[in-house]
């Protein structure tokens, strides 16, 4: 297991200014962290690279689709050939940055509705997409890791049980979900069932309390969330999630415009303890 950290806590482009923050993420004994990549270019995110290198620290990356003019599940061929398109920039930059997978929701534009859940349609031109990203992806080495979303959030991919379908629609080896804890605390009637269902198919695990703030504060009944994750063998990536005020580039994604944690030294430090100790004690 590695433990890592989602760094939209930080920021949605992670600069040179953050590195000192990202210094003290390996001191305290993380393993890696999830880049956020919404904007800017493969240059970018291989001084990046160079930089987590020289930290020490291992990657992984998150993205989304920016807009319904660059939607892959569009039925306009023009839009989801830039939907496509965007999947491949993403891949681009991921490759930079050496990430060992591709995160997030990059399959619908979020907060996008249809007035319905995903046609057929939707779900036959998102595998297509997906499949040959995870060609691409498998070529060099890394996987895929789909985040499913809440209904409040996306139409397209909500539940575990869509979740196993639609890995079997992609029908690739590189292709697999990253599970929520925060979204399935919404959608899942049991949380341990939903891990259940995706066994063998959870490409990385994000930790993310109800209230999206410091995990362990909230009412998200983690000891059983990691001992259902540990029965399935899983032994990946356990990544911290967690957001805070102040970012106007995620407020809007996420809803968050208050402080969800004390400061970045108690954020840091108590949920790495957490998810560890929760780990071992799952065994």
């Amino acid at each position: 297991m590695q433990v890592g950290i989602n760094l939209l806590c930080l920021a949605g482009y992670i600069t040179e200014a953050h590195l000192p923050q990202i210094r003290q993420l390996k001191a305290l004994g993380y393993d890696g962290v999830e880049v956020p990549i919404l904007s800017g270019d493969p240059a970018h995110y291989e001084w990046l690279a160079g930089e987590l290198d020289a930290i020490g620290l291992r990657r992984t990356s998150t993205s989304v689709i920016p807009s319904p003019d660059a939607n892959p599940l569009s039925a306009d061929i023009a839009i989801r050939a830039r939907g496509v398109a965007h999947l491949d920039w993403i891949m681009d930059c991921a490759l930079a940055l050496g990430s060992e997978s591709i995160g997030g929701p990059f399959h619908a534009p979020i907060g996008h509705f249809t007035g319905s859940g995903p046609s057929p349609d939707e779900i036959r031109y998102g595998a297509e997409a997906h499949h040959a990203m995870a060609e691409t992806a498998k070529a060099n080495g890394i996987t895929l890791s789909l985040e499913h979303l809440n209904r409040f959030e996306t139409h397209f991919l909500n539940t575990m049980e869509q979740a196993r379908a639609y890995v079997a629609a992609v029908d690739h080896s590189a292709f697999s979900i990253m599970y929520d804890t925060f979204h399935a605390n919404i959608e899942e009637q049991k949380q341990p069932r939903a891990i259940e269902l995706i066994a063998g198919h959870m490409g990385v695990l994000h930790i993310s309390e109800n209230d999206r703030g410091i995990p362990g504060r909230g009412h998200i009944d983690f000891p059983e969330i990691f001992k259902a994750t540990r029965a399935t063998g899983y032994d990946g990536w356990v990544t911290l999630e967690a957001f805070g005020g102040g970012l106007p580039e995620i407020a809007a994604a996420t809803r968050v415009w208050r402080p969800l944690f004390p400061d970045y030294d108690t954020l840091f430090s108590e949920s790495l303890a957490f998810i560890r100790g929760q780990w071992e004690a799952a065994a």
